[in-house]
């Protein structure tokens, strides 16, 4: 394979990203159980990676293909998946020991079934009677004569019992229940806290288990496979499209094993036995060897210990100044635009803005995008109960939220049944837009409010990650977000002009080629120019040859991309003019910013789509235009803030690797802090 120069491939550069989370676990100035949170945030990614990126690298290895982006060989990017694979799983473990240290300076002891005293064994036999023994099943692997269909995410246990008698070795497979918490804490010494996890609960009762084989002794082994999680929707015209997503979610149940992931003590008979049960034997699946414990995702379910300097320092979020200064949202509205940024100020705005259109008796209409909400959704029960006020409640749900599609189809069902008109997405295309458009009559008129995000109707991740949400009044965007959900009633897009709001699939690419452009030609002229951007993903090729010509054009571009950045900054004569930063920290960064110089009166946009191919030729996206000169100003802010972090934000080089540079003298920066602190100040009126 000839080597790109010009782009780093994805999948790499998502395991980079990965490795930065692992950073955070392994940084000693993190909080100790922070720490363990990110090991287990580092875990729960590597897992979806291995069922999305990696799967479909192998789906291309079986059709002959090369990877469009960069027309990389997928063998060779699998290849180095592998050994980085394997080399970041040699780190996770060393950060792990390290911490399991720590925690023992500290009182908190993780031991394990060999461990325990005669008082700890009494009662790891009693939880066992009481909690595991009832929901587990042995099952004797030369008794039966299919093997088990194995589920993806789950830990199994490999045993072996040993029988002298009969000088042969029986398997059996036991399944780690996660109906179960992974931790248990033995009570004991107040001064000191011990904690043992569910697998050696089960270990040092498998002789119980296994007493009618009278085994001489019994050996367990940790592993777990990874499944192929694509949906294949069949075409089917008879089936509703909610039919087709319930069976195509039982498919992916049984989709094909793209990792196997195992304990490194397991005998090479067991390890060999187990992959060629399971289908595994071919050069393109993934052995990762692994140490005694496998799903480490459970990690940021932790038990809560007290721990001096454990945690970090809650951060409550602020109300925004100005809706408070109001008793109804509309009214704060007409007044002027308001920007809400997640976490820093607090979501209940936005559940108290739909819960008062659900009572106002001048509301008449709530139409709303839901692509990813809570379990346990305030939003969805303002919509419910909106509707039993007898307003006209419309909701565009999208199934193919991925690993979200099962609360999806249940929340859908339960709208359905209170009356809510429900549209499953839009034909051909994912529906990703954030966006929501309340009308209240107002003197014998229509009057509408819209809601722009970009970020999910999710109260939980609000708390979590950081995003931005437009509430405004504006005719300009409320218009057009109305002109949104006619396209999803109408199943038709072809017939709606866009002035102010874009839409991808059908005009966001345009648009930006538009934007770059105009800043390369102003760059050519001795005009200022400029191009800011953040967002999750920057993989699109064709905008990253355009952002490649803006930066050989003297155009100056600077990027906020936390995960995946296939451009390369700082080479000569092809990018030196770019900078890139991401920030890893202790809020996910989500939030999606467009920003062009436009020679002096620059152009703003927040949006619900990073610049990949699928968010902008394959989805509805909605990127919303800024016109308040405040709110301009505040997001120019923060955006100098982040860009400026060199605590947590590090800068991509352009050997592909990220550091963070502060150099001696330069103020400590560390941009989610210092957000923290101006939106209190904003809060205080400061």
């Amino acid at each position: 394979m000839e080597e790109d120069k010009t782009n780093i491939n994805r999948e790499l550069s998502w395991l980079a990203f990965n490795e930065r989370v692992l950073i955070e676990a392994a940084d000693v100035t993190v909080p100790l159980m922070e720490r363990l949170n990110f090991l287990g945030i580092f875990s729960n990614n590597r897992d979806e990676f291995f069922r999305v990126r990696v799967a479909s690298v192998k789906r291309l290895i079986q059709l002959g293909k090369r990877i469009k982006a960069g027309n990389d060989d997928p063998k060779v990017i699998f290849k180095r998946i592998q050994e980085i694979t394997i080399e970041q799983q040699l780190q996770y473990e060393q950060t792990y020991r390290n911490i399991i240290s720590e925690l023992d300076e500290n009182g908190i002891h993780l031991i394990n079934e060999t461990k325990l005293n005669k008082s700890q064994r009494q009662f790891v036999k009693q939880y066992f009677q009481d909690q595991v023994d009832p929901v587990i099943g042995p099952i004797m692997l030369k008794q039966i004569n299919v093997f088990p269909q194995l589920r993806d995410k789950v830990i199994y246990l490999a045993i072996v019992l040993n029988s002298p008698e009969k000088k042969l070795s029986e398997y059996a497979l036991m399944e780690v229940p996660s109906s179960l918490p992974r931790f248990a804490e033995i009570p004991g010494d107040v001064s000191k806290k011990h904690i043992i996890i569910l697998d050696d609960i089960i270990r040092f009762n498998l002789m119980d288990v296994f007493q009618i084989f009278r085994p001489e002794s019994v050996e367990a082994y940790t592993f777990k496979i990874t499944r192929d999680a694509e949906l294949d929707l069949d075409n089917d015209i008879t089936k509703s499209f909610l039919e087709k997503m319930k069976a195509s979610l039982k498919e992916r149940k049984r989709g094909a094993p793209v990792r196997f992931v195992y304990d490194s003590m397991m005998p090479e008979e067991l390890q060999l036995y187990l992959a060629k049960k399971m289908h595994l034997i071919n050069s393109e699946d993934a052995f990762i060897p692994g140490g005694r414990y496998h799903n480490f995702r459970d990690l940021m379910s932790f038990p809560k210990l007290k721990i001096d300097k454990g945690y970090y320092k809650p951060l409550a979020s602020h109300d925004h100044p100005h809706l408070v200064n109001y008793e109804s949202h509309f009214d704060a509205l007409k007044a002027k635009d308001v920007l809400l940024h997640f976490p820093y100020q607090s979501f209940d705005h936005v559940i108290d803005f739909l819960k008062e259109a659900a009572v106002d008796p001048k509301a008449k209409s709530i139409k709303i995008c839901l692509y990813r909400v809570a379990k346990r959704s305030k939003v969805v029960n303002a919509l419910i109960n909106a509707r039993r006020n007898g307003k006209h409640v419309t909701v565009v749900f999208e199934l193919q939220a991925r690993f979200d599609e099962e609360n999806n189809i249940y929340w859908s069902n339960i709208l359905e049944d209170e009356g809510v008109d429900v549209y499953f997405g839009f034909p051909g295309l994912k529906v990703h837009s954030k966006i929501c458009i309340i009308t209240r009559k107002e003197k014998g008129r229509n009057v509408q409010y819209g809601y722009v995000g970009t970020g999910n109707f999710h109260e939980r991740s609000a708390g979590t990650y950081t995003d931005f949400s437009l509430l405004t009044a504006d005719k300009r965007i409320t218009k057009e977000i109305e002109k949104v959900f006619e396209m999803f009633e109408h199943s038709i897009w072809r017939n709606y002009r866009f002035q102010h709001l874009l839409v991808s699939p059908f005009y966001l690419r345009n648009k930006l080629v538009r934007f770059i452009n105009k800043e390369i030609k102003n760059a050519k002229e001795g005009k200022q120019s400029f191009i800011h951007l953040k967002m999750n993903s920057l993989v699109d090729i064709g905008l990253i040859e355009k952002l490649y010509s803006a930066s050989n054009a003297g155009v100056k571009v600077k990027l906020v991309v936390r995960g995946v950045c296939s451009l390369i900054p700082g080479i000569k004569g092809l990018s030196e003019n770019i900078e890139v930063i991401s920030i890893i920290d202790r809020f996910l960064e989500h939030a999606r910013l467009y920003c062009f110089s436009n020679d002096g009166d620059p152009l703003y946009f927040i949006s619900s789509a990073d610049w990949m191919v699928r968010n902008i030729d394959r989805r509805i996206e909605v990127t919303c235009p800024i016109y308040s000169k405040e709110i301009i100003e505040e997001i120019d802010l923060t955006f100098k803030i982040q860009f400026s972090d060199n605590v947590k934000g590090r800068r991509l080089q352009s050997d592909g690797t990220y550091l963070v540079q502060k150099k001696t003298g330069d103020k400590r920066v560390r941009s989610q802090t210092e957000l923290f602190q101006h939106y209190k100040n904003l809060a205080k009126g400061q």
